[in-house]
Protein backbone atom coordinates (compact mmCIF):
# COMPACT_ATOMS: atom_id res chain seq x y z
CA UNK A 1 0.00 0.00 0.00
CA UNK A 2 1.51 3.53 -1.05
CA UNK A 3 1.05 6.57 1.14
CA UNK A 4 -0.80 9.51 0.00
CA UNK A 5 2.20 11.21 -0.37
CA UNK A 6 3.86 8.52 -2.71
CA UNK A 7 1.02 8.46 -4.96
CA UNK A 8 1.03 12.56 -5.83
CA UNK A 9 4.40 12.95 -6.75
CA UNK A 10 7.27 15.24 -5.70
CA UNK A 11 5.41 18.38 -5.87
CA UNK A 12 4.66 20.22 -2.58
CA UNK A 13 2.04 19.60 -0.32
CA UNK A 14 -0.75 22.21 -0.35
CA UNK A 15 -3.00 23.19 2.79
CA UNK A 16 -5.62 22.20 1.00
CA UNK A 17 -4.46 18.90 0.52
CA UNK A 18 -3.58 18.67 4.04
CA UNK A 19 -7.64 20.04 4.59
CA UNK A 20 -8.91 17.36 2.40
CA UNK A 21 -7.39 14.53 4.31
CA UNK A 22 -8.10 15.74 7.46
CA UNK A 23 -11.35 16.46 7.12
CA UNK A 24 -11.11 20.16 7.94
CA UNK A 25 -11.58 23.25 5.80
CA UNK A 26 -8.18 25.26 4.89
CA UNK A 27 -8.59 27.93 6.62
CA UNK A 28 -8.47 25.42 10.13
CA UNK A 29 -5.40 24.26 8.73
CA UNK A 30 -3.76 27.67 8.50
CA UNK A 31 -4.97 28.17 12.22
CA UNK A 32 -3.27 25.03 13.71
CA UNK A 33 0.02 25.81 11.32
CA UNK A 34 0.40 29.09 12.52
CA UNK A 35 1.73 29.16 16.61
CA UNK A 36 -0.07 32.37 16.85
CA UNK A 37 -3.91 30.90 15.84
CA UNK A 38 -3.45 27.57 17.07
CA UNK A 39 -5.10 28.34 20.46
CA UNK A 40 -8.41 28.72 18.65
CA UNK A 41 -8.94 25.32 17.33
CA UNK A 42 -9.60 22.16 19.68
CA UNK A 43 -7.20 19.87 20.93
CA UNK A 44 -8.09 16.81 18.70
CA UNK A 45 -8.64 18.64 15.97
CA UNK A 46 -5.15 20.03 16.53
CA UNK A 47 -3.85 16.86 16.84
CA UNK A 48 -5.04 15.46 13.65
CA UNK A 49 -4.04 18.14 11.46
CA UNK A 50 -0.85 18.08 12.56
CA UNK A 51 -0.32 14.50 11.97
CA UNK A 52 -1.81 15.01 8.77
CA UNK A 53 0.72 17.22 7.57
CA UNK A 54 3.47 15.12 9.25
CA UNK A 55 2.12 12.05 7.36
CA UNK A 56 1.98 14.04 3.80
CA UNK A 57 5.22 15.37 4.50
CA UNK A 58 3.73 19.11 4.42
CA UNK A 59 6.57 21.86 4.46
CA UNK A 60 5.16 25.71 5.46
CA UNK A 61 6.26 28.50 3.25
CA UNK A 62 7.84 30.55 5.60
CA UNK A 63 8.92 32.89 2.66
CA UNK A 64 5.46 33.26 0.74
CA UNK A 65 3.67 34.23 4.05
CA UNK A 66 6.13 36.43 4.94
CA UNK A 67 5.74 38.12 2.10
CA UNK A 68 2.31 38.21 1.83
CA UNK A 69 2.51 40.33 5.41
CA UNK A 70 4.97 42.24 3.69
CA UNK A 71 8.71 41.01 4.57
CA UNK A 72 10.53 38.05 4.22
CA UNK A 73 11.77 37.42 7.96
CA UNK A 74 15.16 37.18 6.25
CA UNK A 75 18.67 39.70 6.91
CA UNK A 76 21.21 39.53 4.48
CA UNK A 77 24.84 39.14 6.52
CA UNK A 78 27.97 40.44 4.00
CA UNK A 79 31.22 39.14 5.34
CA UNK A 80 34.74 40.36 3.56
CA UNK A 81 36.40 37.05 4.30
CA UNK A 82 34.39 34.05 5.76
CA UNK A 83 37.44 32.09 6.49
CA UNK A 84 38.82 34.99 8.72
CA UNK A 85 38.12 33.17 12.22
CA UNK A 86 36.90 36.54 13.69
CA UNK A 87 33.81 36.83 11.68
CA UNK A 88 31.69 33.55 12.69
CA UNK A 89 31.32 34.69 16.75
CA UNK A 90 29.99 37.92 14.79
CA UNK A 91 27.85 35.75 12.55
CA UNK A 92 26.41 34.08 15.63
CA UNK A 93 25.67 36.98 17.95
CA UNK A 94 23.58 38.30 14.94
CA UNK A 95 21.57 34.75 14.45
CA UNK A 96 20.96 34.69 17.97
CA UNK A 97 19.30 37.97 18.00
CA UNK A 98 17.35 37.44 15.18
CA UNK A 99 16.03 33.97 15.68
CA UNK A 100 14.41 35.13 18.85
CA UNK A 101 12.42 37.89 16.45
CA UNK A 102 12.03 34.98 13.93
CA UNK A 103 14.59 36.08 11.34
CA UNK A 104 16.37 33.63 9.52
CA UNK A 105 19.92 34.73 8.24
CA UNK A 106 21.38 34.71 4.62
CA UNK A 107 25.14 35.23 4.47
CA UNK A 108 27.28 36.07 1.55
CA UNK A 109 31.00 36.34 1.07
CA UNK A 110 31.21 39.90 -0.33
CA UNK A 111 34.92 40.21 -2.18
CA UNK A 112 36.39 40.88 -5.45
CA UNK A 113 36.46 44.26 -7.07
CA UNK A 114 33.56 46.78 -7.11
CA UNK A 115 31.73 45.35 -9.87
CA UNK A 116 31.39 41.57 -8.38
CA UNK A 117 30.38 43.07 -5.08
CA UNK A 118 27.35 45.39 -6.28
CA UNK A 119 26.27 41.65 -7.92
CA UNK A 120 26.50 40.39 -4.61
CA UNK A 121 24.35 42.65 -3.36
CA UNK A 122 21.63 42.53 -6.10
CA UNK A 123 21.53 39.22 -5.60
CA UNK A 124 20.56 39.38 -2.26
CA UNK A 125 18.33 42.23 -2.17
CA UNK A 126 16.85 39.76 -5.10
CA UNK A 127 15.82 37.49 -2.65
CA UNK A 128 13.63 40.35 -1.06
CA UNK A 129 16.16 40.22 2.34
CA UNK A 130 14.46 42.92 5.01
CA UNK A 131 17.62 44.59 5.62
CA UNK A 132 21.33 43.65 5.59
CA UNK A 133 24.56 43.85 8.22
CA UNK A 134 27.22 44.65 6.08
CA UNK A 135 30.85 43.39 7.93
CA UNK A 136 32.26 44.73 4.46
CA UNK A 137 32.45 48.44 4.18
CA UNK A 138 35.22 50.86 3.34
CA UNK A 139 35.32 54.53 4.91
CA UNK A 140 33.97 55.29 1.46
CA UNK A 141 31.77 52.17 0.83
CA UNK A 142 29.30 52.32 -2.87
CA UNK A 143 27.51 49.34 -0.98
CA UNK A 144 26.37 51.74 1.85
CA UNK A 145 25.27 54.20 -0.88
CA UNK A 146 23.51 52.13 -2.46
CA UNK A 147 21.49 50.97 0.62
CA UNK A 148 20.82 54.49 1.49
CA UNK A 149 19.74 55.63 -1.66
CA UNK A 150 17.53 52.49 -1.58
CA UNK A 151 15.90 52.85 1.22
CA UNK A 152 17.37 49.35 2.41
CA UNK A 153 17.65 48.94 6.23
CA UNK A 154 21.53 48.59 6.80
CA UNK A 155 23.45 48.11 9.92
CA UNK A 156 27.04 48.39 9.84
CA UNK A 157 29.32 45.99 11.98
CA UNK A 158 33.18 45.70 12.66
CA UNK A 159 33.92 48.54 10.13
CA UNK A 160 32.48 52.18 10.00
CA UNK A 161 32.48 54.43 7.37
CA UNK A 162 33.22 58.00 6.37
CA UNK A 163 29.71 59.61 6.48
CA UNK A 164 27.77 58.40 9.73
CA UNK A 165 25.05 57.53 6.81
CA UNK A 166 23.86 54.34 8.63
CA UNK A 167 24.35 53.07 12.22
CA UNK A 168 27.48 50.97 12.89
CA UNK A 169 28.75 49.01 16.01
CA UNK A 170 32.75 49.18 16.20
CA UNK A 171 35.44 48.41 18.21
CA UNK A 172 36.98 51.09 20.49
CA UNK A 173 40.52 51.01 18.12
CA UNK A 174 41.38 54.04 20.41
CA UNK A 175 41.05 52.34 23.56
CA UNK A 176 42.64 49.28 22.55
CA UNK A 177 45.86 50.75 21.06
CA UNK A 178 46.30 52.68 24.36
CA UNK A 179 45.91 49.47 26.12
CA UNK A 180 48.66 48.11 23.78
CA UNK A 181 51.16 50.57 24.39
CA UNK A 182 50.27 51.50 27.73
CA UNK A 183 51.64 47.51 28.19
CA UNK A 184 54.80 47.70 26.15
CA UNK A 185 55.71 51.24 27.66
CA UNK A 186 55.40 49.49 31.41
CA UNK A 187 57.52 46.92 30.01
CA UNK A 188 60.38 49.30 29.34
CA UNK A 189 59.90 49.70 25.01
CA UNK A 190 60.43 53.34 23.82
CA UNK A 191 60.92 51.79 20.22
CA UNK A 192 57.51 50.51 19.24
CA UNK A 193 55.77 50.36 15.80
CA UNK A 194 53.11 49.78 14.55
CA UNK A 195 52.01 47.56 11.37
CA UNK A 196 48.53 49.50 10.37
CA UNK A 197 46.23 47.82 8.64
CA UNK A 198 44.71 49.65 5.14
CA UNK A 199 44.01 53.29 5.46
CA UNK A 200 40.84 52.58 3.41
CA UNK A 201 39.26 50.52 5.74
CA UNK A 202 38.01 52.37 8.84
CA UNK A 203 39.73 50.18 11.28
CA UNK A 204 42.91 50.39 9.77
CA UNK A 205 42.86 54.45 10.58
CA UNK A 206 41.82 54.34 13.70
CA UNK A 207 43.85 51.84 15.14
CA UNK A 208 46.96 54.25 13.24
CA UNK A 209 45.60 57.50 14.76
CA UNK A 210 44.55 55.94 18.22
CA UNK A 211 48.40 54.44 17.65
CA UNK A 212 49.68 57.76 17.51
CA UNK A 213 48.01 59.55 19.98
CA UNK A 214 48.73 56.79 22.41
CA UNK A 215 52.46 57.13 21.63
CA UNK A 216 52.20 60.94 22.05
CA UNK A 217 51.06 60.66 24.96
CA UNK A 218 54.20 58.97 26.38
CA UNK A 219 56.32 61.48 24.82
CA UNK A 220 57.70 58.80 22.57
CA UNK A 221 59.60 59.79 19.48
CA UNK A 222 60.51 58.53 16.27
CA UNK A 223 57.93 55.46 16.34
CA UNK A 224 57.06 54.67 13.03
CA UNK A 225 54.45 52.89 11.01
CA UNK A 226 53.92 50.27 8.55
CA UNK A 227 51.12 50.02 6.43
CA UNK A 228 50.14 46.54 5.36
CA UNK A 229 48.46 46.26 2.41
CA UNK A 230 45.60 43.89 3.76
CA UNK A 231 44.60 42.49 6.84
CA UNK A 232 46.22 38.98 5.84
CA UNK A 233 49.50 36.96 7.16
CA UNK A 234 50.50 37.41 3.79
CA UNK A 235 50.87 41.32 3.78
CA UNK A 236 51.61 41.62 7.40
CA UNK A 237 54.99 39.02 6.64
CA UNK A 238 55.55 41.52 3.54
CA UNK A 239 55.12 44.52 5.99
CA UNK A 240 57.49 43.15 8.71
CA UNK A 241 60.29 42.72 6.37
CA UNK A 242 60.09 45.58 5.14
CA UNK A 243 60.12 47.23 9.22
CA UNK A 244 62.74 45.62 10.09
CA UNK A 245 65.06 45.89 6.76
CA UNK A 246 64.45 49.76 7.41
CA UNK A 247 64.30 49.75 11.08
CA UNK A 248 66.83 47.57 13.08
CA UNK A 249 66.10 49.81 16.26
CA UNK A 250 62.64 48.50 17.38
CA UNK A 251 61.68 46.39 20.24
CA UNK A 252 57.82 45.87 19.88
CA UNK A 253 55.46 45.35 17.64
CA UNK A 254 51.91 46.34 17.35
CA UNK A 255 50.08 44.59 15.00
CA UNK A 256 46.20 45.89 13.67
CA UNK A 257 45.04 42.36 13.46
CA UNK A 258 46.37 39.12 14.73
CA UNK A 259 46.64 37.67 10.60
CA UNK A 260 49.52 40.70 10.37
CA UNK A 261 50.86 38.86 13.55
CA UNK A 262 51.00 35.93 12.20
CA UNK A 263 53.29 36.97 9.46
CA UNK A 264 55.46 38.92 12.30
CA UNK A 265 56.03 35.14 13.42
CA UNK A 266 57.04 33.66 10.17
CA UNK A 267 59.54 36.33 9.53
CA UNK A 268 60.58 36.26 13.55
CA UNK A 269 61.40 32.22 12.26
CA UNK A 270 63.95 32.99 8.98
CA UNK A 271 65.34 35.92 10.66
CA UNK A 272 66.18 33.71 14.23
CA UNK A 273 64.48 36.98 15.89
CA UNK A 274 63.46 35.51 19.30
CA UNK A 275 60.01 36.64 20.70
CA UNK A 276 59.71 38.51 23.02
CA UNK A 277 63.54 38.55 24.00
CA UNK A 278 64.51 40.63 20.81
CA UNK A 279 60.70 42.05 19.82
CA UNK A 280 57.53 42.08 21.70
CA UNK A 281 54.65 41.82 19.46
CA UNK A 282 51.05 42.46 19.79
CA UNK A 283 47.89 41.42 17.47
CA UNK A 284 44.60 42.48 17.26
CA UNK A 285 41.50 40.24 17.64
CA UNK A 286 42.06 37.73 19.77
CA UNK A 287 41.15 35.22 17.38
CA UNK A 288 40.73 31.16 18.24
CA UNK A 289 43.78 28.88 18.89
CA UNK A 290 46.43 32.26 19.72
CA UNK A 291 47.66 30.95 22.80
CA UNK A 292 48.74 27.46 20.86
CA UNK A 293 51.42 29.76 19.40
CA UNK A 294 55.18 29.40 20.54
CA UNK A 295 55.08 31.92 22.09
CA UNK A 296 51.49 32.50 22.96
CA UNK A 297 50.18 36.07 21.25
CA UNK A 298 49.37 38.84 23.53
CA UNK A 299 46.47 40.65 21.73
CA UNK A 300 43.58 42.85 22.20
CA UNK A 301 40.24 41.01 22.67
CA UNK A 302 37.06 42.80 20.71
CA UNK A 303 33.90 41.46 21.63
CA UNK A 304 32.61 40.29 18.32
CA UNK A 305 29.77 38.19 19.70
CA UNK A 306 28.38 41.18 21.09
CA UNK A 307 28.92 43.29 18.31
CA UNK A 308 26.89 41.09 16.04
CA UNK A 309 23.80 41.10 18.76
CA UNK A 310 24.13 44.72 18.96
CA UNK A 311 23.94 44.91 15.36
CA UNK A 312 20.65 42.81 14.97
CA UNK A 313 19.28 45.04 17.29
CA UNK A 314 19.85 48.12 15.62
CA UNK A 315 18.73 46.28 12.14
CA UNK A 316 15.55 45.36 13.96
CA UNK A 317 14.77 48.56 15.47
CA UNK A 318 15.37 50.02 12.18
CA UNK A 319 13.34 47.91 10.33
CA UNK A 320 10.60 48.85 12.91
CA UNK A 321 11.20 52.32 12.59
CA UNK A 322 12.78 53.23 9.57
CA UNK A 323 12.75 57.27 10.30
CA UNK A 324 14.79 56.67 13.58
CA UNK A 325 18.40 58.39 13.00
CA UNK A 326 21.88 56.61 13.02
CA UNK A 327 23.76 55.25 16.10
CA UNK A 328 27.20 54.34 16.40
CA UNK A 329 27.67 51.99 19.44
CA UNK A 330 31.49 51.42 20.76
CA UNK A 331 32.19 48.15 22.29
CA UNK A 332 35.22 47.99 24.79
CA UNK A 333 37.88 45.96 23.96
CA UNK A 334 40.14 43.54 26.28
CA UNK A 335 44.30 43.47 26.77
CA UNK A 336 44.57 40.00 26.67
CA UNK A 337 48.68 39.69 28.18
CA UNK A 338 50.25 36.27 26.89
CA UNK A 339 54.29 35.27 26.06
CA UNK A 340 54.87 37.60 22.98
CA UNK A 341 55.58 40.79 25.26
CA UNK A 342 57.93 41.22 27.51
CA UNK A 343 60.52 43.45 29.01
CA UNK A 344 62.99 45.70 26.65
CA UNK A 345 65.80 44.02 25.54
CA UNK A 346 69.48 44.99 26.54
CA UNK A 347 70.90 46.46 23.28
CA UNK A 348 72.32 45.13 20.14
CA UNK A 349 70.82 41.55 21.80
CA UNK A 350 68.81 41.60 18.36
CA UNK A 351 71.76 42.26 16.45
CA UNK A 352 73.63 39.39 17.89
CA UNK A 353 70.69 37.06 17.38
CA UNK A 354 70.47 37.81 13.54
Amino acid sequence: MTSSSETRGAGRVTIREVAAAASVNASTVSRVLNPATRHLIGDEVVRRVLAVAKSLGYRQNRLASALRGGQSKVIGVCLPDISNPVFPPMVCGIEEELSAEGYGVLIANIVGKPKDQERMLEQMLERQVDGLVLATAARQDPLVRRCVLDGVPVVLVNRGEDGGQVPEVINDDFLSMRLAVDHLVGLGHTRIAHLSGPERLATGLSRLQGFRIATQEHDLAANVVVEAAEFTREAGRAACERLLDEHRNVTAIIAANDLIALGCYDVFAERLIACPRDISLIGHNDMPLLDMLNPPLTTLRIQHREMGRQAARLLLGMIATPAASPLRITLAPELVVRGSTGARRAAGSRARAG
